[in-house]
């Protein structure tokens, strides 16, 4: 059969409305494009209490060693105001050679590139000495509890293994080929409650206010620095997304006041660590207070080795640029991937992802596909090893 066209593909993902944690089809439109060309496709919904139920998609094609995987998902985050966008956020329009839609670029338009590159190899070159697989997930930009890493797990119980691992997440900023990431900070959420007594404001001695303690607890946790950055990482940074009271009155001293941070950290950290030297700054300043934690992931590295340099010399020969290895930005799900194989993203320009108007270059879904390509036929034509 032809290959596929990346662009169309793109379209096709980008028409259905997957916003997490719904599927909308998405899923469908992966497995119809990836069953013709011989992948054997597994559908696999996770349940738990109090969370939506979610869909996700393995797919292999082949039995041998190596395993070469692609990992993605197909929903989206929500388009917000739809008057702010020139377009309908799920239509796929194409306008200026720039394709428009939410998850264009984070990422329908990646997972559409690789699936075609691996119809262009299968058509070319005939089927590869390994196997690829895709691990496809529908709960990326919502909590990932019921995603990749249940998948993971099944994998795991099957006795399945990956060797090495391709996350399709946005890793430049304008031009194609700019960066690859080789690992992501860390994210830890604190939500702190600190306690007093409530009283009248004309009588601040009979009551305890916790405001100014809050207060200078967060003075605190804002000005010290955790670190100045590492060899891969740049410095971990605070900071705070809310500080609540809920005191609807001028005459009353309240009883709490509630604040919420998040903490990006570096690998001179780990959640343990900073849980540490968060009780120990809040208890210098002394009162009742309590503080719980959600901990999002802990901070990796995957050195550069034989992937980082395939992709790089693939990416080089198509583009024209050498991507830089970096470990900027937020969490993505290679964090779960990085405790079974070497794992590196490298995908679109997010200038505009989680944007109104979030679009492509339709040229890069097509140098994205090519560069999918030369990964493969480069990773094929030799025993790569695990690094």
């Amino acid at each position: 059969m032809p290959p596929l066209d990346p662009v169309a593909l793109t379209q096709a993902l980008i028409r259905c409305p997957s916003v997490t944690p719904d599927d909308a089809g998405a899923l469908d439109v992966v497995e119809a494009a990836l069953r013709p060309l011989g992948f054997v496709c597994h559908r696999l919904r996770f349940t738990a209490p109090d969370r939506d139920p979610v869909e996700n998609l393995y797919a292999r094609l082949g039995c041998a060693t190596p395993v070469f995987c692609f990992a993605g998902h197909t929903d989206v985050v929500p388009p917000g105001d739809r008057a702010g966008w020139s377009v309908d956020p799920f239509s796929g329009e194409i306008h200026a050679g720039r394709l428009f839609g939410r998850g264009a670029v984070d990422m329908k338009g990646a997972v559409a590139a690789f699936i075609a590159a691996v119809s262009q190899l299968l058509a070319e070159d005939g089927s590869p000495r390994g196997s690829i697989a895709l691990l496809i997930t529908g709960d990326e930009e919502g909590d990932a509890v019921l995603g990749t890493r249940k998948v993971l797990d099944w994998l795991t119980e099957r006795g399945e293994r990956l060797d090495h691992c391709l996350v399709g997440e946005p890793t430049s900023q304008r031009q194609l080929g700019e960066g690859a990431k080789v690992g992501r900070r860390g994210s830890l959420t604190g939500f702190l409650t600190v306690h007093g007594i409530q009283g009248h404001v004309a009588y601040p001695q009979r009551a305890d206010n916790p405001l100014p303690r809050l207060a200078k607890m967060l003075t605190l946790l804002g000005e010290t620095p955790l670190d100045q950055g590492s060899n891969w990482f740049q410095p971990s940074t605070l900071a705070l997304t809310t500080i609540d009271v809920g005191n609807r009155t001028t005459n009353v001293i309240p009883a709490q006041g509630k604040a919420t941070f998040n903490i990006r950290y570096n690998d001179l950290h780990s959640a343990d660590s900073l849980e540490t030297w968060l009780r120990g700054v809040l208890d210098g300043v002394g009162g009742r207070y309590e503080l719980e934690f959600v901990r999002n992931g802990e901070s990796f590295l995957t050195p550069p080795g034989r992937l980082f340099d395939l992709v790089s010399t693939a990416c080089e020969r198509i583009t024209g640029r050498r991507p830089e290895a970096n470990t900027a930005g937020g969490t993505s799900d290679a964090r779960f991937i990085k405790n079974i194989c070497p794992v590196l993203e490298f995908g679109l320009p997010g200038e505009t992802m989680h944007k109104m108007d979030e679009n492509v270059a339709v040229a890069d879904l097509v140098g994205l596909t090519e560069v999918y390509l030369a990964v493969l036929r480069g990773y094929f034509a030799a025993d790569p090893g695990r690094d």
